[in-house]
């Protein structure tokens, strides 16, 4: 049976359009945004397209929506949502270095726990997935799809579901961070030695071992990444 393809429909484009223009400050926050009908004009679609547009970004904590009034553009930093990140990458030309960072902070709160948990509830699982270390090539691409795979498995294998679905949200925006992390030789080798050291303390059976393992690989993880952004700011 062929899939079916979702068709990429009017309203996401202006979606888009209008995230690309706040994310340039061409509607910087606390500004307003043009009368539905101006912008409708613009970008060549209906009234009714512009307000569910308008609607979504509203969901998203783009916009502050009041009747009668313009709608006003929000600091998404302050009231955005997870899906406010997905499309803060989706509709950058790259990811900056100040979004890595703070994604980097963020990893380092959550994925000790999960894989704390993957370790001390599905040992095996957990040695299974670290075996095939030996078929990873050394390029930035594999290490990101592995890196990625084996984040999502771990989280699964945690009794918290929640921590999947947190990822499940960052896929799109993990993938190009691990790019680029993983574009440098000495990160992917540094990052080879840990999954060894991450197998060895889970064939040990030392979930509180692997806790503290995985909370000193993210910290440095953060550490060099700082000090490559201060290092290209020089």
């Amino acid at each position: 049976m062929q899939e079916l393809v979702r068709p990429y429909r009017s309203s996401d484009r202006v979606e888009r359009q209008l995230i690309k223009a706040i994310l340039e400050a061409e509607y910087p926050a606390g500004s307003p945004l043009p009368s539905e009908r101006e912008l409708a004009n613009r970008l060549g679609v209906g009234r009714p397209i512009v307000r569910e547009v308008i609607q979504r970004l509203e969901r998203d904590g783009w916009l502050e929506v009041r009747k009668g009034q313009p709608a006003i553009v929000k600091d998404f930093w302050q009231h955005g949502t997870l899906n406010t990140l997905v499309n803060i990458v989706r509709n950058s030309e790259k990811i900056t270095g100040k979004v890595i960072t703070h994604l980097l902070e963020l990893r380092i709160s959550l994925t000790p726990a999960y894989v704390r948990d993957a370790v001390a509830n599905q040992r095996p699982k957990v040695v299974a997935l670290l075996s095939t270390l030996e078929l990873l090539e050394d390029h930035a691409d594999a290490f990101a799809a592995f890196d990625w795979h084996l984040q999502k498995s771990l989280a699964s294998l945690s009794p918290n579901p929640i921590y999947v679905l947190i990822l499940n949200s960052f896929e799109q925006v993990y993938l190009k961070m691990a790019r680029l992390y993983f574009a440098e030789p000495a990160r992917r080798e540094a990052s080879r030695r840990y999954y060894h050291d991450l197998l060895e303390a889970a064939l040990a059976q030392e979930a509180t071992s692997v806790e503290q393992l995985v909370r000193a690989m993210m910290a440095q993880s953060l550490e060099e990444w700082q000090n490559a952004m201060a290092g290209e700011r020089r």
